[in-house]
């Protein structure tokens, strides 16, 4: 079969891949990069999770707050009493002895105040070691935030690249059809082996076993950025290709390095938990000393026919002291002393594990850089080949097989290019969150 005009035939095959992708287009969904940030964040369960820990580190912190105040408490009570013996003893003057009193019921109501005044600064080191953790936890919500737009990022970038895959193996099979209609007539014109329009035919197969597998992959990845984005799980995305930008300048390993340690959020949040886990150690330590307190009351008694109190006010100092502390604070003071360091060990090991972090996303970043540099000369040389087959084709020098597999490889190329510049986006942002500048680099706060 000779398709006299092919570059007509390609563009109506573009166009039939364009529209018929599966989707209606009254259904389809344009997606920006910044409006998939934006959903993400405004949906993420890790990121409601650890605002409700925040919300718990600043209870916790209210809480130790509230220990300097004074404590009131009331209680009252009112008794019925059965027949009881009372006897008042004899006056003093050796007169008769008093009558029998008949009490059956009784009533007493008290009211104590008390204002803590030192107890070994045990409080104040509770609200220093809250303040700590309240901040650590507010970094952590930095930190996920951070890691959220990350795999947005990602996400994004999957989504565009299986649907870029999903084109090019659809072209892809419309030309091995044409090839296999092609060697079918010249094979019924003896023109053509039967063994060699067989291994077509196989060709063709297996490029439809891949367009199955890539058509997965894409439902795959609408699912999972919909469920990311808290869209309904079978809304068609399209991303906007315009939203991934290309890469800034990249500055030298050991700066991304500097400003990893200096940036990264959850460097800070540990450096405060190591600063809680230090006042731990203080508070610990206060236990050996006693508590001191002012305290006030207030009593009233009422037992018919024998006793009434009204008025009776009490104020002081108390002091109390818990001798078993000599012994048993130590162990407490132990165990805050390896609660340190535990987390100085944890630190160590994060600032080991935040230069190999930045480490490897510089080298993908290079290494991505690469593969657009070398794809970009591909598509110089697949245009280049195009223009001679074309050439060649004109002077029926070569079939439209040949023409189609030109064009194939051309926009292979050129695909391939498109492929690479996302995964250097991807790559790029994935260093900036390693080096703890995605979200400052975004203007997100």
């Amino acid at each position: 079969m000779k398709i006299r005009n092919p570059l007509m035939f390609l563009t109506l095959v573009s166009l039939l891949l364009i529209y018929g992708t599966g989707y209606g287009q009254d259904s389809v969904r344009n997606l920006s990069l910044e409006e998939a940030i934006q959903l993400s964040l405004a949906n993420s369960k890790p990121l409601r999770a650890a605002q409700a820990r925040v919300d718990q580190a600043a209870a916790n912190t209210t809480i130790s707050k509230q220990n300097q105040l004074p404590d009131f408490k009331i209680s009252g009570s009112y008794l019925r009493v059965t027949q009881p013996n009372i006897t008042m003893a004899k006056s003093g003057n050796g007169g008769t002895p008093s009558q029998p009193i008949e009490v059956n019921q009784a009533a007493y109501g008290i009211a104590n105040f008390s204002l803590p005044v030192y107890s070994g600064l045990k409080i104040q080191y509770g609200i220093r070691s809250s303040e700590f953790l309240e901040k650590a936890a507010i970094l952590d919500v930095v930190q996920d935030r951070d890691a959220v737009i990350l795999n947005t990022v990602e996400a994004f970038s999957n989504l565009y690249k299986a649907r870029a895959n999903l084109r090019v193996i659809r072209e892809n099979l419309a030309q091995s059809k044409s090839r296999d209609a092609d060697f079918a007539n010249l094979e019924k014109n003896g023109l053509l082996a039967r063994n060699d329009k067989l291994k077509a035919l196989l060709q063709t197969a297996n490029i439809e076993l891949t367009l199955a597998d890539v058509e997965n992959n894409l439902k795959v990845a609408t699912v999972n950025m919909n469920i990311m984005l808290g869209l309904p799980e079978q809304t068609p995305l399209v991303p906007d290709s315009s939203s991934l930008v290309t890469p800034g300048p990249v500055s030298s390993l050991q700066e991304y390095e500097q400003l990893a340690l200096q940036n990264r959020k959850d460097m800070q949040a540990i450096a405060y938990r190591k600063k809680a886990s230090q006042v731990g150690i203080q508070s610990a330590k206060s236990d050996y000393y006693p508590s001191l307190a002012l305290t006030s009351g207030y009593i009233a008694v009422d037992v018919p026919n024998f006793l009434t109190i009204t008025n009776a006010i009490t104020f002081g100092v108390g002091l109390s002291y818990n001798v078993s502390s000599l012994w048993k604070t130590s162990a407490h003071v132990t165990q805050a002393k390896a609660k340190l360091a535990e987390v100085q060990a944890n630190e160590e090991e994060l600032y080991d594990e935040v230069r190999r972090e930045v480490n490897q996303a510089y080298e993908a970043l290079m290494t991505a850089n690469k593969k657009i540099e070398v794809t970009q000369a591909s598509i110089e040389q697949g245009q280049e080949n195009y223009k001679i087959v074309k050439n060649k084709y004109d002077n029926s020098l070569l079939t439209v097989t040949d023409l189609l597999d030109a064009n194939a490889l051309m926009l292979q190329s050129q695909i391939s290019y498109e492929l690479a510049k996302a995964d250097a986006i991807v790559a790029y942002n994935t260093l900036l969150e390693r080096a703890g500048m995605l979200a400052t680099t975004r203007n997100i706060k």
